[in-house]
This record gives structure tokens, C-alpha cells and sequence, in this order.
């Protein structure tokens, strides 16, 4: 599936998981960029990661001040193509991946572990 077409898939599936999520952790979802990029680039690699991840989240944590000085501002990178792959082209399995990557990564920026996502019911 071409990238403009999972992207848009993508856009839908975040922005519906925003609006189910309580009202004072939409705000602050709604703060942070969800940027979609195909594959992790070449930096990326280089910094250690696999090449066959589904997401991360970088920059400063929303809740963690002692990163003040963090060059890249908060953000959450989905990797489309990597996910489709994953989902083995199935596109329901596609939707669902999504969602649970951007939840994921949004755990990250909230400073929240998976523990901390199942018992706010966002797993």
C-alpha cells in the first residue's frame, strides 16, 4: 500500500484514539506532534535502533523537567511501511497497530510505563 494512503489511514486512527481518551489526557496528547515517516532514517539507525520498529517517541517528556535542555521538541514518530509490514498487509490488524503504538509512545511522553497505560484502561 502506498505511503499517502497508510498515512491517511494512520491520521484517522490517531486522531479517533485522541478523541476516546479522557479529557485531561487528550489535552495533552493533543499537545504533542504524531509525525508519520515510512521507515526510521539512516540517523536513527545509527543510533542503535531496529529497523523494523513501529514507533518512538523523542524529545523531552511532558513530565520530566530534568531534560530541559533537549534538542529535539516532544514527538511521536510512527513508522508506517513498518507497520503495514507487521500487520502483514491485513488492514484491520493495520488500524489496530497503529493505535496501539500511538498509545504506546504517548506512555512515553507522559512518563507512564505499560503498567501505567493498562490501568488507565489505554492499552
Amino acid at each position: 500500500m502506498k505511503f499517502h494512503r497508510l498515512s491517511a489511514i494512520a491520521g484517522e486512527v490517531v486522531a479517533a484514539t485522541q478523541r476516546r481518551l479522557p479529557a485531561a489526557v487528550r489535552a495533552e496528547a493533543m499537545a504533542v506532534p504524531v509525525c508519520f515517516e515510512a521507515k526510521p532514517g539512516a540517523d536513527l539507525l545509527a543510533e542503535g535502533w531496529e529497523p523494523d520498529i513501529l514507533g518512538l517517541f523523542v524529545g523531552r517528556a511532558h513530565a520530566d523537567e530534568t531534560l530541559a535542555a533537549e534538542p529535539l521538541p516532544p514527538q511521536i514518530l510512527l513508522f508506517l511501511e513498518n507497520l503495514w509490514d507487521y500487520a502483514e498487509g491485513d488492514l484491520a490488524v493495520y488500524r489496530e497497530e497503529v493505535r496501539i503504538t500511538f498509545l504506546h509512545e504517548l506512555g512515553h511522553y507522559l512518563g507512564w510505563d505499560e503498567g501505567d497505560l493498562e490501568a488507565r484502561g489505554l492499552d
